[in-house]
């Protein structure tokens, strides 16, 4: 899962941002209105973390210009601003929530992880697949009542897929949605993560559909690898920021 930072503050930025990558998340980051104006409708995002008051450009108006283009990602806006007249048209503008300065990342991460589920129709933070759940509050997996131990890498993957059960997503829209903007995207490296996700899991769980992508659908388990263990993702050197 892929999110989009806008903050003009260097350290709250990187603040947000560091605990974010923990989670799992592959994550930008922007510190104006124009360059995040250009993020937001260049690249794929699963939620964007928008502030307001923002050099360059104004985050209201970013956020307009957004949702004049169509572009219908999860926005939860994040700023100083506390009168009740500032949130009001902050929704009106389009935002899907708001979090007022000073905040925990905590709160913060919890409220991205509602709109990850909600825009994807989900209603509850464990998802469930057949005998594959996803628990994205602890950031943990689980198949057929076994934990299963993911890369960062792996488990952005087999989140990405999870929200979107049952439908067929290209390998471009897994690449825009695993990874950062600055990573070196090679295609190769979506097929080895699948392979080493079903080897984790089980041969059958995603199913590849040939010349359009890939396809998670609920099922009866099947046997599975002996390879168990703590299911955190771990962030490797290779995968921050990724």
């Amino acid at each position: 899962m892929r999110l989009l930072i806008v903050e003009d503050d260097p350290d709250l930025n990187a603040q947000i941002g560091d605990y974010l990558a923990d989670q799992g998340y592959s994550v930008d980051r922007a510190g104006d209105g124009d360059e995040a104006h250009f993020l937001g409708e260049t690249e794929a995002y699963d939620a964007i973390v928008l502030d307001l008051g923002l050099p360059q450009r104004d985050g209201l108006t970013v956020l307009e210009a957004w949702r004049e283009e169509g572009i219908k990602t999860p926005v939860l806006i994040l700023t100083a601003r506390d009168r009740w007249r500032d949130k009001v048209s902050g929704i009106d503008a389009g935002a899907d929530d708001y979090l007022t300065k000073p905040f925990h990342v905590e709160e913060l991460a919890a409220r991205l992880r509602a709109l990850i589920r909600r825009s994807a129709g989900h209603a509850s933070a464990e998802l469930s697949c057949g005998p594959l759940i996803v628990d994205t509050r602890a950031a943990r997996v689980s198949y057929a009542g076994q934990p299963v131990k993911l890369t960062a890498l792996e488990y952005r993957l087999i989140t990405y897929l999870a929200h979107h059960a049952g439908r067929v997503v290209s390998q471009s829209e897994l690449t825009e949605h695993l990874y950062a903007q600055d990573f070196d995207r090679d295609s190769n490296t979506i097929e080895v993560t699948l392979a080493r996700v079903r080897k984790k899991t089980a041969p059958g769980l995603i199913k590849t559909v040939r010349g359009l992508g890939y396809c998670l659908e609920p099922g009866e388990a099947e046997p599975r690898s002996a390879e168990h263990g703590s299911t955190t993702p771990k962030t490797t050197s290779n995968e921050r920021g990724s």
